[in-house]
C-alpha cells in the first residue's frame, strides 16, 4: 500500500527508548551484508502505531534490485492464523463449530481407521472422528510421509501418488491434483494415532481448507478476500501475484554447502514461481504451495486487528471473546515440538504460557507464528506490542548464526522503557 499501513507514532510517547529502537536496523543490516538472508523487512508497532518500519537488502542477488516496505513475501505457514480467523468467522455465523467432525462437510472421513501401534498391518476404528479443532491444533492423528510404514508404498501407491508423497513416472504429463482431490486421497489412509492424542504439524490444514470451502460455498481465495483481506484493506495480499506487482516479488533461497562454506541458492525466482505462472487454483489454508503472498504492512494490519480484539479501523472481523478463544490453550500440556516447553497451540497460532522452561523475553500470553521461508510475527497483548519480520529463506536455521528472528525480537523488547 502507498500509505502507512498503521498510523506512525512517536516512539518516546509510546514508551520506547528511541536510541535503543534505532539499533534494530543496523542489526538487521548485518545479516543482509553477510548474505545470511537476501532481505529483511521489519515492523514494530505499539498501541496500534508504528515506531519502526524498515526494509533492507535485495529482492534477488542476481539483479540487486532493492527490497522495499511493499515487497511481497511467500508467507507459507503464516497463513495458518488467517485460516484460524476464517474458521471462527464461520463459527460466529453459526455455520460450524470447532468441535464439528470434518465428516459433516467431507463425508469421506466418516469411517476413519487407526493403525495399530504394535501390528502396523492391523487397524482399529478411531475412537472419534477428526474435528475442525483437531485440524487447527495439529492433533488430527493423520499419517504423514515420516510416519507411514514402508508397505504403504505398494498398498496405497495410487493414493500416495495423488498426495505427491511418492513420484509417478508420468508426473510430467499429469495435471496437478486439486486440494479437494488430495484430501479425498488422504482420507483413504489409516490414521497414525487417534485424533487428539498427538501433535502432527500442518497435517490437518489441507482438510481445513476443504472444510472452509464446503462450509462457505466459496473458493478459499474468494472467502479470504471477501471476509478478511478486503475489510482490512490488505490490498496486496492474495494467493497469487496481482497484476502489476511482479516487480515487488523476489526470489526464494535455501542454504547449500559449497565447499567449506554455506551459501544461499535460489529455489525459484519471481518469474518462475508458481505464484506468478501457476493456474491460480492452489489455495493452501495452512501454507501449502507457499500460502498467501503478503507485505509486512498488510500482515501488520491483520495482526493489529487480532491484537485489538477483532477490529481495525471500524471493521469488526471477530468478536473480542472469539479472539480470546483463538489464542487460548487448546492442547493442554501437550508439548509443541517446534517451540519446546512453554507454549500451547490455539486455533492457528502458538501462545506462550511460560511453564516448565526458563523465561523468554516476552510476556505470558504472547502469540503468533512463522512460515517456512523465514517469515514471523508476534503480538504481546500485555505490552500492546506487534512485530513483523519477513525474508525469503527456507531452512534459514541451517545457515550459521542466522538468528535474525531472535535478534529482532530481543531488540524490540529491549527498547521498551
Amino acid at each position: 500500500m502507498t500509505t502507512s499501513p498503521l498510523p506512525i507514532g512517536d516512539a518516546s510517547a509510546l514508551g520506547f527508548d528511541a536510541n535503543r529502537l534505532a539499533l534494530i536496523g543496523p542489526a538487521m543490516e548485518e545479516y543482509v551484508a553477510d548474505k545470511r538472508v537476501p532481505n529483511l523487512v521489519t515492523l514494530v508497532a505499539r498501541r496500534g502505531q508504528i515506531v519502526h518500519f524498515e526494509a533492507r537488502g535485495v529482492l534477488d542477488f542476481d539483479s540487486d534490485q532493492p527490497a522495499g516496505k511493499e515487497t511481497l513475501f511467500r508467507m507459507f505457514s503464516n497463513t495458518k492464523p488467517i485460516a484460524g480467523v476464517a474458521t471462527l468467522i464461520l463459527a460466529e455465523r453459526g455455520v460450524l463449530t470447532p468441535d464439528d467432525p470434518v465428516s459433516r462437510f467431507l463425508p469421506e472421513f466418516s469411517k476413519q481407521q487407526v493403525r495399530s501401534p504394535s501390528e502396523p498391518m492391523m487397524t482399529e476404528r478411531a475412537r472419534r472422528g477428526i474435528t475442525i479443532r483437531d485440524c487447527l491444533t495439529n492433533t488430527t492423528g493423520l499419517t504423514s510421509p515420516a510416519t507411514m510404514p514402508n508397505f504403504y508404498r505398494q498398498q496405497y501407491r495410487e493414493v500416495l501418488e495423488t498426495l505427491g508423497w511418492i513420484s509417478n513416472r508420468n508426473d510430467e504429463d499429469r495435471v496437478r491434483p486439486s486440494n479437494r482431490e488430495r484430501v479425498e486421497a488422504l482420507a483413504q489412509l489409516p490414521l497414525a494415532a487417534h485424533p487428539g492424542d498427538s501433535f502432527g504439524y500442518h497435517l490437518g490444514y489441507p482438510i481445513l481448507g476443504a472444510v472452509l470451502e464446503a462450509a462457505s460455498g466459496q473458493p478459499l481465495d474468494v472467502f479470504f478476500r471477501d471476509n478478511i483481506f478486503g475489510p482490512l484493506a490488505m490490498v496486496d495480499t492474495d494467493f497469487y501475484i496481482k497484476d502489476g506487482a511482479l516487480e515487488r516479488f523476489g526470489a526464494c533461497y535455501v542454504p547449500r554447502r559449497e565447499g567449506d562454506s554455506v551459501q544461499l541458492v535460489a529455489t525459484e525466482t519471481a518469474e518462475t514461481s508458481e505464484k506468478t505462472t501457476g493456474p491460480r487454483t492452489q489455495f493452501g489454508a495452512g501454507g501449502d504451495s507457499g500460502g498467501i503472498l503478503s507485505t509486512a504492512g498488510d500482515y501488520a494490519r491483520f495482526g493489529q486487528m487480532l491484537l485489538n480484539g477483532g477490529e481495525l479501523d471500524g471493521e469488526r472481523i471477530l468478536g473480542r471473546k472469539t479472539v480470546e478463544i483463538m489464542i487460548g490453550n487448546h492442547t493442554g500440556e501437550m508439548e509443541i515440538p517446534m517451540t519446546g516447553p512453554g507454549f500451547h497451540w490455539g486455533l492457528g497460532v502458538a501462545t506462550y504460557h511460560g511453564r516448565n522452561r526458563p523465561p523468554l523475553i516476552r510476556s505470558v500470553g504472547t502469540y503468533g507464528w512463522g512460515g517456512a521461508a523465514g517469515t514471523t510475527y508476534f503480538a504481546d497483548p500485555a505490552e500492546e506490542l506487534l512485530a513483523v519480520c519477513l525474508t525469503q529463506v527456507l531452512q534459514h536455521g541451517m545457515m550459521p548464526n542466522n538468528n535474525y528472528q531472535e535478534t529482532f525480537q530481543r531488540l524490540a523488547y529491549q527498547a521498551l522503557n
